[in-house]
């Protein structure tokens, strides 16, 4: 049987924002990021994280940086019981000037490439899955695939508040009641 799933966005809902992280020692989680992942993790749903990188294009964060950090953030939530589904990322950003890094590609939010993967990765139901995040990209990638989009007021949400249609959810972070 397929399991819904929640895609969160890693930079400003998971952890703290912090613009680009060029140094793993300034990742750090929201002291609730815990305990929001726990409680969706016992309600059935399969935690993806799904994160743009645009700093990869920059070259203001190298590959092996960002790997680094989903490790670090796969063996904090592993010591608290906590097993992420799968985290993907995309290095491509359309204003980096680097050769192949900025073409249009299918996993920058909010494109659906990601979601789409982790869907026939993880055999999972989008029909009863949200995304959440602190962008309006992440809105727009959940409305360009039918599912529900939850922006929280952490990291950029805040600053994107206004912007969302009335009625769409908003939360003050990513503990979900």
């Amino acid at each position: 049987m397929k399991r819904p799933a929640v895609f969160l966005d890693r930079d400003g809902c998971i952890n703290v924002e912090d613009h680009y992280i060029t140094d793993i020692a300034r990742f750090r989680l929201y002291p609730w990021s815990v305990d929001a992942l726990r409680r969706l993790q016992e309600a059935g749903f399969a935690l993806v994280v799904v994160t743009n990188q645009g700093g990869i294009a920059k070259g203001l964060t190298p590959v092996a940086l960002v790997e680094e950090t989903h490790a670090l953030l796969r063996r904090w939530l592993a010591e608290a019981g906590i097993a992420i589904d799968r985290i993907d990322y995309c290095p491509h950003h359309p204003d980096s000037g680097h050769p192949v890094l900025s073409l249009p590609c299918d996993c920058r939010k909010p494109e659906p490439g990601m979601i789409l993967r982790a869907v026939e990765e993880l055999n999972l139901d989008l029909s009863r899955s949200y995304v959440v995040g602190d962008k309006l990209s992440d809105v727009a990638l959940g409305k360009n695939l039918g599912v529900t989009s939850l922006l929280v007021r952490t990291g950029f949400g805040e600053k994107h508040e206004g912007k969302i249609v009335p009625g769409d959810p908003l939360a003050p972070n990513a503990v979900v009641d």
